[in-house]
């Protein structure tokens, strides 16, 4: 029996702070074995590096797409960059996908770097496509930089997809003109996605673009039973803790709740107490606290529980608009039973309306 493929569904891979990136090749295999239409991969300075991370993916899967999501272009020359993408997409025969995004603003600051702006953003995307396109690129002055010479080679023409992650309304209209794939923040509202989804389309056709060739993907925390409360908690609640650690007022802006609540979260003795991201160092007393100071309307826009329910929930987001939907903070194998739930179901529909 051919086995059901999910284009629709993705994951990350070495989902937050790990030791071994060699774990990444057993949760890819097992992916695609379940049917997982793209592995997305993160960046981290530590055994996160993208470019590696990305061509050993390749290497290992035939069908699963493979995003960045993402890396930060300041991080390496724009001919590496280009040069890296067109490996990578030749060796995965097309699967791969560019991801960028903005970086932290306390990592940029510690490498030297200045901020990512979108002109740097859409400029850098520009220079990617002309080297793509096989173009030599002379004395670039522009918001990205300035290059006396940048070029992969006169023969190249290669269709390498680029994507953005996605929560301010600038980087929403930038992936609607310029990009192929935009990954949403995780613990959006309903609202939230609907709105960004609009945005995104509204800016690809005011850029006389097909607002269906930007592929949306919304961000599901999904935390799906067997699992014990203190990693639960850590998956969700911390989780969620650190992104208001990170960029709180955005996050609360894009989901028009309450600034008043991100401030008490602020102004508890405990979170004004971590030495870090609360999902790196909070203790598991700090986090069971986290979840009393965060309000569970908050966290409540996990998927969590039965695999039924996550499954449930992963459907429902495509009622707000997107075209993919990624189960984030949860490895293939504790995602197995969603993805079996959620094929169940899609199995079911398909043959009753047939």
């Amino acid at each position: 029996m051919t086995p059901q493929i999910f284009p629709e569904l993705g994951f990350y891979a070495l989902a937050g702070h790990v030791e071994s990136p060699r774990d990444m090749l057993d949760e890819l295999r097992l992916a695609e074995g379940l049917g997982l239409g793209t592995a997305f991969l993160s960046e981290r300075l530590n055994v996160k590096e993208a470019a590696s991370l990305s061509g050993a993916a390749a290497a290992v899967t035939e069908r699963m797409d493979i995003v960045t999501a993402a890396t930060n272009q300041t991080l390496r020359h724009p001919a590496v960059t280009a040069a890296w993408a067109t490996t990578v997409h030749r060796l995965s025969g097309g699967r791969f996908a560019l991801g960028l995004g903005r970086g932290l603003p306390g990592m940029l600051d510690a490498l030297g770097e200045e901020p990512v702006t979108t002109a740097k953003l859409e400029d850098f995307i520009g220079l990617m496509r002309r080297l793509w396109r096989g173009e030599t690129v002379v004395d670039h002055d522009g918001p990205a930089g300035r290059w006396p010479v940048l070029k992969l080679g006169p023969s190249f023409d290669e269709a390498v997809r680029v994507g953005l992650v996605g929560l301010g309304p600038s980087t929403l209209d930038l992936a609607g003109r310029a990009g192929d794939v935009v990954v949403l923040h995780p613990f959006l509202a309903d609202d939230a996605v609907r709105r960004c989804v609009d945005r995104v389309r509204a800016a690809a056709e005011r850029a006389d673009r097909d607002p269906g060739s930007v592929r949306v993907w919304s961000c599901l925390a999904t935390v799906p039973d067997p699992v014990d409360e203190e990693s639960r908690l850590r998956r969700v609640v911390a989780r969620l803790a650190t992104y208001l650690q990170m960029y709180g007022d955005l996050l609360v802006r894009t989901n028009a709740w309450d600034p008043a609540l991100l401030q008490r979260f602020r102004e508890d003795p405990v979170v004004a107490g971590l030495s870090g991201w609360a999902d790196a160092v909070a203790s598991p007393e700090q986090v069971e606290h986290l979840a009393t100071v965060l309000p569970s309307e908050w966290s409540a826009l996990a998927a969590s529980g039965r695999a039924e329910d996550c499954a449930a929930a992963a459907r429902r987001q495509f009622g707000l608009g997107v075209d993919g939907v990624l189960l984030h903070g949860s490895t293939p194998a504790q995602l197995a039973p969603v993805v079996a739930a959620y094929g169940a179901r899609r199995t079911r529909i398909t043959t009753t309306t047939a």
